[in-house]
């Protein structure tokens, strides 16, 4: 189970205070002066929730997440800023923040907010776990399902029976844990997985 914080600000003292909280909490905590130090040495899968300042000289913290998602990296950031604004606030959420917090932060609410993220590190490590029980063929299928293609228009063209296509279809939801199209899109997005022809018909 996942307790890792990536910290990022430029405030050393802030910085400081904020990890040792997390680890009076039994968090793990990396440290990081500027928003390019982190992401020099990112994992290449997310293993923690990110603990990101708003405003950083170099790269800040909005443009950082961007780089994240760039990479198809789905990391939960929980944003703090000192003078944030509304429309940084909704860049970033709907860039899927976790939160934007103001500081000076509470302690609680950023420790809940850092358990949120946590938790969506371990969902997405479990759906991983099921998504690599599929069969390449299963995937395959699973790309044309989530843009948007009926089953006899995938199996013309995958060269397979409609019926066979349904099958398939029933075992990726079934492993995936999943009921619903929609559903499996957003595990798709979660995944990094492209629907096949990249839109969908």
């Amino acid at each position: 189970m996942s307790n890792k914080v990536y910290l990022v600000d430029d405030e050393p003292d802030l910085r400081r205070a904020i990890e040792r909280l997390l680890r009076a909490e039994g968090f793990k905590v990396e440290s990081h002066g500027s928003a390019l130090e982190f992401l020099a040495r990112l994992p290449a899968e997310a293993d923690g929730c990110v603990v990101m300042d708003l405003a950083m000289p170099g790269l800040d913290g909005l443009d950082a997440q961007d780089r994240l998602l760039a990479a198809s990296t789905r990391w939960p950031v929980v944003f703090l800023t000192g003078h944030g604004d509304i429309r940084s606030s909704v860049r970033a959420m709907k860039a899927g923040a976790v939160d934007f917090l103001t500081k000076p932060v509470k302690a609680e609410e950023l420790i809940a907010s850092v358990g949120l993220g946590l938790a969506r590190v371990r969902e997405v490590a479990d759906l991983r776990a099921r998504y690599a029980q599929l069969t390449p063929r299963e995937r395959e299928v699973m790309e044309h399902v989530i843009a948007g293609r009926l089953n006899k228009v995938i199996a013309a063209e995958l060269g397979t029976t409609e019926q066979t296509i349904k099958v398939h279809r029933s075992r990726v939801m079934e492993k995936l844990g999943i009921r619903s199209v929609a559903a499996l899109v957003t595990a798709a997005q979660r995944l990094g997985v492209s629907p096949a022809g990249g839109e969908a018909d």
